[in-house]
């Protein structure tokens, strides 16, 4: 049997077409699913499909811990390939806008393709929104959330996880992809998404962001504010989008350069110990 399903993140309603099984693998998704809304047309649409490899030309790829991204092209649509271990699990072509996108899935690790699609889908149709899919952990604290950058194995979960065993009154809201989105106003909001990694933590919650902290390693601990073209460059490699696409590249800078013009943006050279924790807790959440 097809279905729809529709979601809200952050604010942004899409749907997703599918035969029943596959929704039913969507669990991380049900604090996100809502009603249709009278008036309010999906930022995209997804439909979902078994079916043979869709041939493409491809233009980048990006690896991580095993999984792999494919982008290119199909004729004039964006196209890409989500791959485990080298071996295909599905195949995404959008629309030019990302308003519209066809799942066709090889039958192998499909919920994880059918999250990559989303997050892809997501991160690329809501770009030109003032919203920006992160690589990050973020963590909320008196009301307020704070978000941990770095790249693989820097520490951002254990940073999280540091606040959370030392910190009272701290909580989790996602462990790898939470979006940020910056109004009309200048005020920028974290929210919590249905992708998270390995740390199983699907929030439907929002928080003010009150700070950024780019982390690195390193034998003591020692934090400092960064501003200007620091502050913008320590955002760039933390966000998910085709910055090849000229669209795509302008709304992520308008969106980075709110950011880093409302939220304090820090670095924080540091060991993975509690003192560390408290270094930035003390410095950022004033």
């Amino acid at each position: 049997m097809i279905i729809t399903n529709y979601y809200k993140v952050a604010g942004h309603l899409f749907c997703v077409t599918a035969q029943a099984d596959d929704l039913g693998l969507m669990q991380n998704y049900t604090p996100f699913c809502c009603e249709p809304e009278c008036g309010t047309e999906p930022v995209f649409s997804l439909s979902v499909s078994d079916g043979d490899a869709v041939s493409f030309n491809e233009e980048i790829r990006q690896s991580e811990e095993g999984q792999e991204i494919v982008c290119g092209k199909a004729g004039s649509d964006p196209a890409f390939s989500f791959l485990w271990a080298g071996r295909a699990a599905g195949w995404l072509v959008c629309s030019t806008d990302y308003r519209r996108g066809q799942l066709v899935l090889s039958g192998y690790q499909r919920k994880s393709a059918i999250d990559n699609a989303l997050m892809v889908l997501f991160a690329l149709a809501t770009a030109q929104q003032g919203t920006a899919v992160f690589h990050a952990s973020a963590v909320s604290y008196k009301g307020r959330a704070y978000m941990n950058l770095g790249k693989s194995g820097t520490g951002k979960s254990t940073h999280a996880a540091l606040w959370l065993r030392h910190i009272e009154g701290t909580e989790l809201i996602n462990d790898d992809n939470p979006v940020v989105r910056v109004y009309a106003d200048g005020s920028a909001v974290i929210y919590g998404t249905p992708w998270s990694g390995k740390t199983p933590c699907y929030r439907n919650v929002s928080y003010p962001l009150g700070g950024i902290v780019q982390l690195s390693q390193a034998p003591y601990n020692k934090i400092r504010r960064l501003g200007g073209i620091e502050a913008y460059a320590s955002l760039v490699a933390s966000i998910s989008g085709k910055r090849w696409d000229r669209c795509i590249a302008d709304g992520l800078h308008a969106t980075e350069d709110s950011l880093v013009r409302s939220v304090p943006v820090w670095h924080l050279e540091c060991l993975p110990n509690d003192e560390a924790a408290l270094l930035c807790r003390n410095s950022i959440a004033q």
